[in-house]
């Protein structure tokens, strides 16, 4: 659980922020990031902002690019602490369209940088370049953007290519909410997106409306017996306890045959940074699953 600070500690924080050495430089922007996409995208070019939201989940969720312990927390992505923002006096706050509806009190504060990554219908994955290459452009950051992009996208030409084709068999990308049932991630998902420029075919072709379908029991990952299956974490605990004396599970072929890997978390809402995360752990994970 999240707990936003009190006054005080909200004080000591922004003290904190206003001593750190991004501050300390004139001509560096203080940048505060409220979407954890642009967080980690703000961070890849080489960027530390002074302020972001659920910094602790982002620690154990999103977990790279590492963020600096002088970056002041500034709670709840969907209700930040204003007060803190306010006494951090950013330069320029950074959104996606998941919180448009914050703008009118953000830009109270300071201007808002927007960027949209996830539409329904959309994959993701080009208009995460484009947003990389939007906000390199807003702060001067644009050879450090170009390069981030052009490297994501050498990076996951390159995985493609280390994939032997017996790992290429179709695969689930999913996340457990409980023990019979399932969200998939579809070609509008990050995830979905980066599967498919792996040289994999996502088995889930219904709509996902640009994150995870609506939950449906595990029989639906019966639909392609041949398809292998990754579920992100983290898992609930409960899940983690009861998944392997579930019967329904234990009969699905993916199961029997060993072509099941829980992935470390991911960013499911995530840019460039997810991207190549993901990237990498889909690739070992196909890489080491059995190909009978």
């Amino acid at each position: 659980m999240i707990h936003l600070p009190n006054r005080r500690q909200a004080l000591a924080l922004a003290a904190s922020a206003l001593l750190s050495p991004v501050a300390s430089k004139a001509a560096a922007p203080r940048i505060a990031a409220i979407d954890w996409g642009m967080l980690e995208t703000l961070l890849a070019l080489g960027i530390e902002p002074v302020a972001a939201t659920e910094l602790m989940q982002f620690r154990k969720i999103v977990v790279e690019p590492a963020v600096p312990q002088s970056v002041a927390d500034l709670g709840l992505r969907g209700a930040p602490n204003y007060e803190l923002l306010l006494t951090v006096a950013p330069d320029l706050i950074v959104i996606s369209n998941f919180y448009e509806y914050q703008r009118p009190m953000l830009e109270r504060i300071a201007p808002v940088f927007a960027q949209t990554v996830y539409e329904a219908g959309v994959p993701p994955y080009p208009l995460a370049e484009a947003a990389t290459l939007a906000l390199g452009e807003r702060l001067g950051r644009q050879a450090e953007a170009k390069r981030y992009v052009d490297d994501t996208a050498h990076e996951i030409a390159r995985l493609r290519a280390a994939l032997s084709p017996g790992s290429t068999r179709p695969a689930f990308v999913i996340s457990l909410g409980d023990s019979r049932h399932f969200r998939a991630f579809g070609r509008d998902a990050m995830f979905g997106d980066v599967l498919t420029r792996l040289g994999i075919e996502n088995a889930w072709t219904d709509e996902t409306s640009y994150s995870a379908a609506a939950p449906v029991g595990l029989e639906a990952l019966a639909r392609l017996p041949e398809a292998s299956i990754l579920i992100v974490s983290p898992l609930p605990a409960d899940v983690g306890r009861s998944l392997p004396s579930n019967a329904l599970w234990n009969a699905l072929p993916a199961v029997r045959q060993n072509r099941v890997t829980v992935l470390e978390p991911v960013n499911h809402f995530g840019c460039l940074p997810s991207a190549r995360r993901f990237a990498r752990l889909a690739t070992a994970a196909l890489a080491g699953t059995r190909h009978d």
